[in-house]
């Protein structure tokens, strides 16, 4: 039997998640890292530049709102490893109200965004995208100040990439992973719940010194 949205939800539930080498490869396999990059909610860092962006309001927010518009944005570069499969079961989980999408625009053009799967208290972000300065960096801001007031406990981002680092973004094992996955899961949240926030209430976020 193939891979199913039930099936890539219980991958979550005990913590490993799909990949295809690249976009051409029919083949999945599930990823289960020894060390674990996650996101503490409350140790985001807005830096000096990425406040005077905000400040700025040129970009504005949406949630939901192009799902598979951030899917595409997502895999549009050299290397991906979203092929034809997983995004027809990313699609599926969206349309199940189990995956969600926050899309960053510029006037009617989309610049950037992130994509994730939800269950209970722990989001699973999947991949994100930046066709702008910063509008990646945007699209974390409004995500993690939304996880935060929909009453989410882990936002898992997968690996920890030098980028993530320099958000807040941090990595524990996988015994640790677990265990805080564990406690997630047995909790509610709701992403939608939450309005979305103004970029000065984003800003109100931790600074960088630097």
């Amino acid at each position: 039997m193939g891979l199913t949205p039930e099936l890539l939800l219980q991958g979550y539930t005990i913590g490993i998640f799909p990949m295809a080498e690249h976009r051409d490869d029919a083949e999945i396999f599930w990823v289960d890292p020894k060390r674990r990059g996650i996101l503490p909610l409350d140790g985001f860092h807005v830096s000096r530049s990425l406040r005077r962006r905000l400040r700025r309001g040129q970009y504005h927010v949406t949630i939901d709102t192009d799902f598979p518009g951030v899917l595409d944005g997502c895999a549009d570069r050299a290397e991906t490893w979203i092929n034809a499969e997983i995004r027809a079961l990313y699609i599926a989980l969206f349309d199940a109200g189990r995956a969600h999408s926050l899309e960053v625009w510029d006037g009617d053009d989309l610049v950037g965004g992130v994509y994730g799967v939800a269950i209970g208290a722990a989001f699973f972000g999947e991949s994100m995208f930046s066709r702008r300065t910063d509008a990646s960096k945007i699209a974390l801001s409004y995500l993690v100040d939304r996880l935060g007031k929909a009453g989410f406990r882990l936002f898992d981002t997968q690996f920890l990439t030098a980028h993530l680092a320099s958000l807040g973004a941090i990595e524990v094992t996988r015994a640790e992973y677990h265990r805080r996955l564990a406690e997630a899961l047995a909790l509610p949240a709701d992403f939608r719940a939450p309005k979305t926030p103004s970029p000065y209430e984003v800003m109100q976020r931790k600074t960088q010194t630097s």
